[in-house]
C-alpha cells in the first residue's frame, strides 16, 4: 500500500509539473498561431518524422541486442523488438520508477533472463544513450561557438556538455581509484557498472556498431524535428538541428516529469529559439514530435494487450526490480563484465 501510494504522489507530482510548464510556456505565445501551425502541418513531412522515430525503435533495439550478447544473453530479434515497444507504452502512462525499464527487466525476466543481466543490459542500454548524447555535443560546440552569440547559452550548453564529460569519464574510471574507497558498498555498484560499459564500449567484438548506433539513434531524432520544422513553415537548418536537439534530448531524460512533457517543450523553446525559430514553432515542433511518441507508444500498447504476459504483469514487481536495480545488477552478485 506505502509503495502505491508513493507511487501515486511521484506521477501527481510529475503530472503537475508538466502542465505547470506547459502553462508558463504556452501563456506568453500567440495561442492562435500556435494552434495554425499545428493543424497546417505538411501531413507528408509529419508522416516522414512519423516513419523515421518508428525506424529509431529498431536501432535501438539493434543497440540493445548487441549489449545483451555481450552480457551472454541471446535475444531473438523480434522478441527484443516487442519488449522494446511494450516499454514504450509503459514510458507514456507510467512515473519513470516503474515506467519502461522497469517493464523491460520483468519481460527479461519472464523469458528465464537472470535479474543480473536484465539489470545491466537495460542499464548499459542507457548510459550508452546518454554517452552518444555527450560525445555529439561536444562535436556540435564548434558549431555551437559559430553560430550562436547568447554567451549566456554558450555557457549553459557548455556546461551541461563539461559535466556530462566529467561525470562519464569519472564513472568509467572509478576503479582506477584505491581500493579501500571503491570497496565501499555505496561505490562498489558505480564501480562495476563503470567497468561494465567501458567493456562494452572498448572491448566488446562488437564496439563500433554499437558507438555507431549511440550516435545514428540521436541524429534520427534530430532528422525527426528537422521534417516536423519543414513541416510547419519554420526556418531550421539541418546543422542547427544537429547541434540544438542533442541538448533538448539531454534535457527531456531528467526524470522529473511524465515522459519527459513540459521539459522537452521548455528545452525546446530555448535551443531553437538560438537559431532563431520563434517560440510558436518551436513549441508546435515539440508537440509534434510528443504526438508522435505517443503513437509509437499506443503501437506499443497494442502489441502489449496481445501479449501473453499481460496476465502476470504485476507493477509492483517491476517496480520493485527498478528500485532493486543497484543490487540486483550492478552489486555484489554481478560480475564486472563477461
Amino acid at each position: 500500500m506505502r509503495t502505491r501510494f508513493k507511487h501515486a504522489a511521484l506521477f501527481s507530482v510529475k503530472l503537475l509539473l508538466s502542465i505547470a510548464v506547459l502553462v508558463y510556456i504556452a501563456r506568453g505565445l500567440d495561442l492562435r498561431q500556435l494552434r495554425d501551425h499545428l493543424v497546417s502541418v505538411d501531413p507528408v513531412l509529419f508522416v516522414v518524422a512519423l516513419a523515421l522515430i518508428f525506424f529509431q525503435t529498431f536501432l535501438l533495439n539493434g543497440r540493445w541486442e548487441l549489449i545483451m550478447r555481450a552480457l551472454g544473453v541471446s535475444l531473438d530479434w523480434l522478441a527484443g523488438w516487442r519488449i522494446l515497444m511494450i516499454s514504450l507504452w509503459f514510458n507514456q502512462v507510467l512515473p519513470s520508477s516503474v515506467g519502461g525499464d522497469a517493464v523491460r527487466m520483468w519481460l527479461l525476466r519472464q523469458r528465464d533472463v537472470q535479474w543480473p543481466e536484465a539489470v545491466k543490459g537495460v542499464a548499459a542500454d542507457r548510459f550508452t544513450a546518454l554517452i552518444g548524447l555527450i560525445v555529439l555535443m561536444v562535436a556540435g560546440l564548434p558549431f555551437l561557438l559559430s553560430r550562436v552569440s547568447n554567451q549566456a547559452a554558450i555557457l549553459a550548453i557548455g556546461g551541461l556538455t563539461v559535466a556530462g564529460v566529467a561525470g562519464t569519464v569519472v564513472l568509467l574510471t572509478l576503479d582506477r581509484l584505491p581500493k579501500r574507497f571503491i570497496a565501499l558498498p555505496a561505490i562498489a555498484s558505480f564501480v562495476r557498472f563503470g567497468t561494465l560499459v567501458r567493456f562494452l564500449l572498448l572491448q566488446s567484438d562488437h564496439r563500433a556498431l554499437l558507438f555507431g548506433s549511440a550516435l545514428l539513434i540521436h541524429l534520427v531524432t534530430a532528422a525527426a524535428c528537422y521534417a516536423l520544422a519543414r513541416g510547419i513553415g519554420a526556418q531550421l537548418s539541418v546543422l542547427d538541428a544537429g547541434i540544438l536537439i542533442p541538448p533538448v534530448v539531454l534535457l527531456t531524460a531528467v526524470p522529473i516529469s511524465i515522459s519527459g512533457w513540459g521539459v522537452r517543450e521548455g528545452a525546446m523553446v530555448a535551443c531553437l529559439g538560438l537559431a532563431g525559430v520563434p517560440s510558436e514553432e518551436a513549441l508546435s515542433i515539440s508537440l509534434l514530435l510528443g504526438a508522435i511518441s505517443v503513437i509509437i507508444g499506443l503501437a506499443g500498447g497494442a502489441i502489449w494487450l496481445a501479449s501473453r504476459e499481460r496476465g502476470s504483469y504485476a507493477a509492483d514487481k517491476a517496480a520493485k526490480a527498478a528500485e532493486d536495480a543497484p543490487s540486483y545488477g550492478l552489486g555484489n552478485e554481478a560480475s564486472s563484465h563477461p
